[in-house]
């Protein structure tokens, strides 16, 4: 009988040797993707560190499947393509998708705050209205471009006419500030406090108003068909949500060791922090304020039409949730 020798040619090529070397961990990896009911989405960042603690507070029956995304533009396609049961991202972001009616629900808030004005520590800009003529670093399309121009416009200042609007990534922004190639910049943490650390920076001013966003900033988002067809899921998760951000309000020591393992010293978390609010809670005066950061991103062109803020935020779910202990 003749025996066959395609084992020997097939083993023998480096392509296939490859795949059986990485074929464990694609089992692995399909079968943990299998095992969670539950996946969420979210930033390697201080501010939006709770989804990294839901497990633990989620009941037996329940598998949390936590992956992380640079972009929140990235998170909300995946939890549009299904990919994602959850997944957090700005409120600017979210009434965007609403008004090209993509059907996005916030159920949660994540965080408040986060963002400052900062311009050079030894420089001549010692408040708001010193920026006339000034080139400030922003990134367009973003909550913190919104509320620069909050600011500018408070001041009297037109971003378009008054001041030169940069357009600097964020991780870009430190250095441009150091080497004098812009001479502020409105960012969120860690960055405004990085620049103060480091020297060259100081903060100018905190850009919250409460008669208009407030401080409003990020939020957990879900689909319309999940809150359809799993509300239970939905509100195991907001609960689970609810659960970590008070854990972590109580323990700021084990909120920010976690946070250190993203890659900022615990010095710098220690000092941001005070400029981080975690949150879940979301209410009416919430939602007004919603309305109000819609109205100026319609204003900018952002948007072409408001979105139905009635659909775009469920309170339901932490309502439920009432008081956490």
């Amino acid at each position: 009988m003749r025996r066959t020798r395609w084992p020997i040619a097939f083993l023998g090529n480096s392509r296939w040797r490859l795949f059986f070397c990485i074929l464990p961990s694609l089992l692995i990896l399909t079968s943990m993707l299998w095992a969670a009911d539950l996946r969420v989405g979210t930033w390697k960042t201080a501010q939006t560190i709770q989804p990294f603690f839901y497990q633990r507070f989620l009941p037996p029956s329940h598998k949390a499947l936590v992956s992380t995304f640079t972009n929140p533009g990235d998170q909300k396609v995946a939890l549009l393509a299904g990919s994602l049961d959850m997944a957090g991202t700005t409120i600017a972001l979210a009434i965007q998708a609403a008004s090209r009616g993509e059907p996005v629900v916030v159920v949660a808030a994540l965080c408040n705050r986060c963002s400052a004005l900062v311009v050079k520590s030894d420089g001549p800009i010692l408040k708001v209205s010193h920026l006339k003529r000034r080139r400030i670093g922003y990134v367009p399309g973003t909550m913190h471009e919104i509320l620069l121009r909050e600011v500018l416009t408070r001041e009297g200042l037109s971003p378009e006419r008054d001041v030169q609007l940069v357009r600097v990534d964020f991780f870009d922004m430190g250095l441009a500030l150091a080497r004098g190639s812009i001479d502020a910049f409105l960012s969120g943490e860690p960055f405004p406090t990085l620049a103060r650390s480091q020297g060259f920076g100081r903060i100018l001013a905190y850009p919250y108003y409460d008669d208009s966003i407030g401080t409003i900033n990020a939020g957990m988002l879900v689909t319309r068909q999940t809150i359809s067809t799993r509300p239970d899921h939905v509100k195991e998760m907001v609960r689970a949500h609810a659960q970590a951000t008070e854990h972590l309000r109580r323990h700021p020591e084990e909120w920010l060791h976690r946070a250190s393992e993203f890659g900022i010293s615990m010095e710098i978390l220690e000092e941001s922090s005070r400029n981080i609010e975690l949150a879940w809670k979301m209410d009416k005066s919430f939602v007004d304020k919603a309305r109000k950061l819609g109205d100026r991103m319609q204003a900018l062109g952002m948007i072409d039409k408001q979105p139905d803020y009635g659909r775009l935020f469920d309170l339901s779910f932490v309502n439920l949730v009432g008081n956490v202990p």
